[in-house]
């Protein structure tokens, strides 16, 4: 269905906060940002004074910003997908062979096993859910390589799009895909490197969130769904697609304990029922929660209430 969207003044371009302390960052470039403007900006937090500065790529915008000697260990389904932020941008050519292989491959495998519709079905999927805040920014939460976040500001359905993810690896993909592609809309685009737990939004700024086949891998989905409801205005909507094991898997015996220990052993949080996920969304102050099915795979939508 044709869509008409009035684009209005990105949201977005004035909610980016300190992953500190929350309060909204300045920053010393035109005030168009974009994925052109951020190499060489710097941001500032006013009240924990923490400067933050874009790189060729991307924003990091993790607590750990600008650290040289601390380090945290994430889980390995985490872990897995990154690599040493030392790398310089000239070496990109050697990063591992998961970034690169994620669309070359590994995403299309979801089908084959995880009844994954496909990108191109889940994006007119999701625009449904969607609908109430096209026109608005969106943060594409876990991007990866960023399949959907290009989706979402090639469709101009959005006056904003964030792509963020935790690993530099997946963010530097993203930038090259960009790069290649003709008339991209850079200009109402940036990469951010963020922690899904600890997102730097303003609270009640951003119109939509999208995590696509990512919510699986968070080392405390309840954590960054809260997350996700904090940094989400009124009528806000999140939408997720992961996979769920339950029919005939529902019957294994001690399946809840097996799942505790993947849980400690990978990192990845597997999902036994509708009724867990409503749980989550309800329980971190969403409404209105939905979903759609198909085999193991299933797509979720909740709302922040008006």
């Amino acid at each position: 269905d044709s869509i008409v969207v009035e684009k209005e003044e990105s949201k977005s371009r004035h909610s980016l906060a300190c992953p500190v302390c929350y309060d909204s960052l300045t920053w010393n470039a035109d005030p168009g940002l974009s994925v052109d403007t951020v190499p060489g900006s710097s941001f500032q937090c006013s009240t924990c004074q923490k400067t933050y500065v874009g790189n060729q790529t991307h924003l990091d915008l993790t607590a750990t910003a600008g650290a040289k000697s601390y380090g945290e260990p994430m889980p390995a389904s985490t872990e897995l997908f990154r690599h040493s932020s030392s790398l310089s941008f000239t070496s990109y050519k050697m990063v591992p062979l998961i970034s690169f292989l994620y669309e070359r491959g590994w995403r299309q495998t979801f089908s084959a096993w995880g009844g994954f519709p496909g990108p191109e079905k889940e994006f007119e999927m999701m625009k449904g859910f969607l609908k109430p805040v096209l026109g608005g920014n969106i943060i594409d939460a876990s991007c990866a390589s960023g399949l959907f976040s290009r989706l979402f500001a090639k469709s101009g359905l959005f006056s904003f799009v964030v792509a963020l993810d935790y690993s530099e690896n997946m963010l530097r993909q993203c930038y090259e895909f960009i790069q290649k592609e003709e008339n991209f809309p850079k200009e109402n685009f940036i990469l951010v490197r963020a922690d899904i737990s600890r997102l730097p939004f303003v609270s009640s700024s951003v119109d939509a969130v999208h995590a696509g086949a990512a919510l699986h891998c968070w080392p405390s989905p309840s954590a960054a769904v809260a997350e996700i409801s904090r940094v989400l205005r009124p009528g806000g909507v999140f939408v997720a697609t992961t996979y769920i094991l339950d029919g005939p898997f529902s019957v294994i015996p001690f399946l809840s304990t097996i799942r505790q220990t993947v849980r400690q052993v990978s990192g990845s949080y597997i999902t036994l029922s509708e009724r867990e996920l409503e749980d989550l969304c309800r329980a971190c102050g969403l409404v209105g929660f939905k979903c759609i099915r198909n085999g193991l795979f299933v797509m979720i939508s909740a709302t922040k209430p008006s």
